[in-house]
């Protein structure tokens, strides 16, 4: 149950980071973030269809922007039970921050290999305006996710000793 708590936790702390880290890009820079809606349109249509030429174009499913926000904190949260089970819950009594900020990196390629390609944006957002800096916004997102599993577990070891 512990890793199951600290998991849920963990992800859901270190996803609204990452969405934190957008607000703050959208306010003091005008740097516009994922529009979730169109991960659940995605989704959505995934049983019929996972590559799309671009996913904007694909017809609207209903509730797509839920859906989309719900996958976004439920990917956090397996990503964070992914990190506890590779570096096991003891390492989530005494975090340190090296694994969370490795793991935060490497999850870069879940939107670089899938995602993104699914959506019609190509492998690592090759079919965007600007790949390289879709590419370092990606990477720099994943790193705040990355911090944020270590910050939240810093916050859980002491409120959830052992």
């Amino acid at each position: 149950m512990e890793f199951v708590v600290r998991a849920v936790l963990m992800g859901m702390a270190a996803t609204a980071l990452i969405d934190i880290w957008a607000l703050g890009l959208r306010r003091i820079f005008g740097v516009a973030s994922l529009d979730y809606a169109l991960v659940g349109r995605w989704l959505g249509h995934m049983p019929a269809r996972f590559f799309h030429a671009g996913i904007a174009a694909a017809p609207r499913i209903r509730g797509e922007r839920l859906v989309g926000w719900g996958a976004h904190y439920a990917i956090g949260v397996l990503f964070a039970a992914m990190l506890l089970g590779a570096c096991g819950i003891d390492w989530a009594r005494r975090p340190s921050p090296g694994p969370a900020l490795a793991f935060g990196i490497l999850t870069v390629a879940a939107p670089f290999l899938v995602m993104q390609p699914g959506m019609g944006f190509g492998i690592a957002a090759s079919k965007t305006p600007k790949p390289g800096i879709a590419r370092l916004r990606s990477l720099a997102t994943h790193a705040t996710f990355g911090l944020g599993l270590y910050a939240s577990a810093l916050v859980l070891a002491r409120l959830m000793p052992h």
